[in-house]
């Protein structure tokens, strides 16, 4: 699978309708792009705008990172989600943290090259999250 990037790492500010919707690309059709830092990170209002396209994720560490546990019904599940999830990180070139045991899988996403939080941290959230809302699990799962 051949990936393209663009190059550097940008500065963005969300394009967002009143209802928290991006207007021109949702986040889980973007691709991240490689961040070689010299960039603040998200204030916490933008930060805070990202977070409402992907709301089962929490602002953590003062805005400096966002983070979601999943639930699973057994520690195989949460296994394969997590292998699926790293799977992902290298297509898109973007690592979270990562931890799990039986039924849960809890992933951290911040830009380390920059200390806190970028559109790329928002855009595998959503990815993830779609991935997690597509799987086959029980309907009790968060």
């Amino acid at each position: 699978m051949a990936l393209s990037y663009s190059r550097g790492c940008r500065r963005v500010t969300p394009n967002l309708s009143s209802e928290g919707q991006d207007m021109t690309e949702t986040l889980a059709a973007k691709k991240c792009t490689p961040c070689r830092g010299g960039i603040p990170p998200l204030t916490h209002e933008e930060a805070e705008r990202f977070q409402s396209q992907t709301p089962n994720w929490e602002l953590r560490d003062d805005g400096h990172r966002i983070e979601r546990t999943f639930r699973f019904r057994n520690f195989q599940e949460a296994l394969g989600f997590v292998r699926d999830v790293g799977d992902l990180a290298e297509t898109e070139g973007h690592h979270p943290d990562i931890s799990f045991g039986w039924g849960y899988a809890t992933i951290s996403l911040r830009t380390k090259k920059i200390k806190g939080l970028h559109e790329n941290d928002f855009i595998m959230a959503s990815k993830i999250d779609r991935m997690f809302d597509r799987s086959d699990g029980p309907p009790d799962r968060q």
